[in-house]
């Protein structure tokens, strides 16, 4: 059974051992940033604060932040196990005869069970705020040293296309500005961002936002996914829970919202009013700079009685929001080899913080195959912002960042073998020459051709026989070594 909630996860946390209840006074101020950090670094468990100074509510933070437990929140002993729904989805063929089409018919009803249920009420309901309250009442962090001010950190941002009025759901930091009044720190390339830029084109003077804090966790995941844009990010939450996200209408706003979140902020944002932003310590593990981006004005709130507020940091990798970006390129690994079946594996380091350094693995079939891969995967949605892509041979294991450098390190030519190209860059690489826009790095680490111009024999990788193996293998425990 899909958890219901964000507390039904916590429940499952707790029993596997992978949650600890903090319950001394911890500050959101700083001082949690510091809890997590530490936990996360030295694979520590969740973090559930029950006493956070200034506030009664509860502060939920590392839930995500292993592969155990993103395979928790996912309800599968293996990433892998997403992964391969997806490409049992994708070999979906039109049935021939009777017989095809019966056979048919349980994978048609499984797709129609992940479609979003509207429900009258919810959870989320249960306290219904329209005057009175302040941002301030909950425990919003700040994070590091230099950041802005609080930040909320864990937004499901929803808001709806006004061409086709589908619902997108995105991930954007939040910094409060005053008890009513936050940024909404859409980046030029989100859809966030792309339904403000239609509105503005028709002449409308406002945007409607609901924002959802906690939720099953399927659901919170999905904020995060590169999905394509018409996609609802709320039939794929369904798809990971294998069950459909209720959804609630909202008071004063025409968005729908997890009606099992537990808070709920509905507003809207004034087309045309920009507010200085930031700084924030960013995924990055620098701070993202000072920049102007819309106002959200909070004009509601919902709640359930007694709610757990959920956060997370990023920082200095590893942080929480690798091991998510970790579930994403596995889970997504089918559909990348779709539109690439050449690719056999992919691999973002930690220390490439998602968008700097990707390792490509191919099965290489003609003369320049490797290039072709690089700016097929520029053009591909999120991978369009990746600073520097690997590619290699399918027999290194790209997984291993040691060897796939080993490997690239010793086969290439730098003049030869990297090129260089121009496009859009992520609004929070900090080196690029100008925002969103700057330059990115191939390099063609696969082994040498004679039809690529290379003459010289290519040597083989320095191997013990196995044979060999095997007799050393007794010989070792006689040896007792």
């Amino acid at each position: 059974m899909a958890y219901t909630d964000l507390r039904e996860f916590i429940a499952a946390l707790e029993t596997h051992g992978e949650l600890a209840r903090v319950r001394v006074p911890v500050d959101p101020v700083l001082e949690m940033t510091e809890f997590a950090d530490r936990a996360v670094k030295r694979g520590g468990p969740a973090l559930l604060f029950e006493n956070p100074k200034g506030s009664r509510v509860p502060v939920l933070m590392n839930a995500f932040a292993s592969r155990r437990r993103m395979e928790l929140a996912l309800e599968v002993d293996s990433l892998e196990e997403v992964a391969a729904r997806i490409s049992s989805l994708l070999q979906l063929q039109v049935p021939e005869g009777l017989l095809g089409k019966l056979k048919m018919l349980p994978k048609l009803a499984e797709l129609g069970s992940f479609f979003p249920r509207t429900v009258s009420g919810g959870p989320c309901k249960e306290v219904i705020l329209r005057e009175g309250f302040s941002l301030f009442d909950f425990p919003i962090l700040h994070c590091w040293p230099q950041d802005g001010g609080r930040f909320i950190t864990l937004p499901l941002v929803f808001s709806k296309n006004p061409d086709t009025g589908k619902r997108n759901c995105g991930m954007y930091r939040m910094q409060v500005f005053d008890e009513r009044t936050t940024g909404m720190h859409w980046q030029t390339h989100k859809q966030g961002a792309e339904h403000y830029r239609r509105l503005e084109a028709h002449g409308r003077a406002r945007m409607d936002v609901a924002v959802a804090l906690g939720g099953d966790p399927a659901t919170i995941f999905s904020a995060v996914l590169p999905l394509p844009p018409d996609l609802d990010e709320m039939i794929f939450a369904g798809f990971l829970r294998g069950a459909p996200v209720e959804m609630a209408r909202c008071e004063t706003v025409d968005v729908e919202i997890p009606a099992q979140a537990e808070i709920v902020l509905e507003g809207c944002v004034e087309l045309g009013e920009l507010r200085r932003e930031g700084p924030f310590g960013d995924h990055t593990g620098f701070y993202s700079l000072e920049d102007d981006y819309p106002v959200f004005h909070v004009t509601c709130v919902t709640q359930r009685r007694d709610p757990i507020y959920p956060a997370t940091i990023v920082g200095p990798p590893p942080m929480e929001d690798y091991f998510m970006g970790q579930a994403v390129e596995r889970i997504f690994l089918p559909l990348m080899k779709l539109q690439l079946p050449e690719i056999r594996d992919v691999s973002m380091p930690a220390e490439g913080v998602f968008h700097n350094l990707m390792l490509v693995s191919i099965r290489k079939s003609y003369p320049g195959h490797a290039r072709k891969v690089m700016h097929a995967l520029w053009g591909m949605g999120q991978a369009m912002f990746t600073k520097c892509i690997v590619v290699v041979d399918e027999d290194v294991d790209v997984q291993n960042a040691r060897e796939a450098a080993w490997q690239a390190l010793n086969n290439i030519d730098p003049e030869r073998d990297i090129e260089f190209s121009f496009g859009p860059i992520d609004s929070l690489d900090h080196a690029s020459r100008l925002p969103n826009f700057g330059s990115k790095m191939g390099v063609d680490a696969t082994r040498k051709w004679p039809t690529e111009g290379f003459a010289r024999p290519w040597p083989d990788v320095i191997r013990m026989s196995p044979e060999v193996q095997r007799r050393v293998d007794e010989l070792w425990k006689q040896a007792g070594i």
